[in-house]
C-alpha cells in the first residue's frame, strides 16, 4: 500500500519550526507536507528539489504556482505528456498524462535549501512511491540533489553516477532509466544555465526512451 507522509510530518525539526512559522504568516496556505501530482500508474517519475514556499507550500500540488513549474508543465504538454491549461493552481483542471511529479523532501525548506539528513528523512516516501508505480520506466531528476535523492532510494553509491544535464543512465539492477536535467528554476533560467529549449530536448530525450 502507497504511503505518503503525514501532512504534519515530524520527522525534520528544522522543516517544522518553519512550517509553523509559516501557519501563522500565511494563514490561507497549504503549509504541509506535500503530495505528488499524477497516477502511480504512470511510467515517467519526475523528481524536484522540494515545494517552493509560495508554490507547491501554497497549493499542495508540486512545481504549481512556482516558477520552475511554468517552464515544467508547458514543456509536458508540449510533449504529449499532459492536457488542459496549467493556470498555477491545483484545481485548473490541468492533468498529467503518464507521468508523476515528486520532490525529494516533501516541506517546504528555508531559502529552499535541504540538508542532508531531510533527504535521509524523507527517503523512505521516495523509496515507497517507486516501488509503487509498478509501470515506472523512466525517472527525470531536475537537479543534482534530486539525482542523489533517487540514487539513495535505489540503493546506489553516489560515485557510480554522476548528475549531468542530459546524462541518461540505465540502472540495470532495477530496470530504469535515470535522466538528469537542471532544475527548472528561476535562477537557472535567468543565468542562462538551462533554456527552454534545453528543456524541450530533454523532454524529448525522455518521450523517446519511452517507446
Amino acid at each position: 500500500m502507497f504511503v505518503k507522509p503525514d501532512y504534519d510530518c515530524t520527522k525534520c525539526e528544522r522543516l517544522c519550526s518553519f512550517r509553523n512559522q509559516n501557519k501563522q504568516k500565511f494563514k490561507t496556505y497549504h503549509n504541509g507536507a506535500v503530495d505528488s501530482f499524477g497516477h502511480l500508474d504512470s511510467e515517467v517519475l519526475v523528481v524536484g528539489l522540494a515545494p517552493g514556499l509560495n508554490g507547491a507550500n501554497q497549493t499542495n500540488r508540486p512545481f504549481t504556482n512556482d516558477y520552475a513549474g511554468d517552464i515544467l508543465y508547458p514543456a509536458l504538454k508540449k510533449a504529449g505528456l499532459a492536457k488542459g491549461n496549467y493556470q498555477k493552481r491545483a484545481d485548473d483542471g490541468f492533468e498529467l498524462l503518464n507521468v508523476r511529479v515528486t520532490n525529494a523532501v516533501r516541506c517546504v525548506p528555508p531559502q529552499n535549501k535541504v540538508t542532508t539528513d531531510e533527504i535521509k528523512n524523507c527517503r523512505p516516501f521516495l523509496i515507497d512511491e517507486i516501488s509503487n508505480m509498478p509501470n515506472l520506466k523512466i525517472i527525470l531528476a531536475l537537479g543534482q540533489v534530486a539525482h542523489n535523492a533517487v540514487l539513495g532510494a535505489l540503493g546506489y553509491k553516489l560515485s557510480a553516477f554522476k548528475f549531468q544535464h542530459g546524462q541518461l543512465y540505465f540502472l540495470k539492477e532495477k530496470g530504469l532509466w535515470l535522466l538528469d536535467s537542471y532544475h527548472t528554476s528561476r535562477y537557472n533560467i535567468n543565468t542562462g544555465v538551462l533554456t527552454s529549449a534545453m528543456f524541450d530536448d530533454i523532454i524529448s530525450k525522455l518521450v523517446t526512451n519511452l517507446n
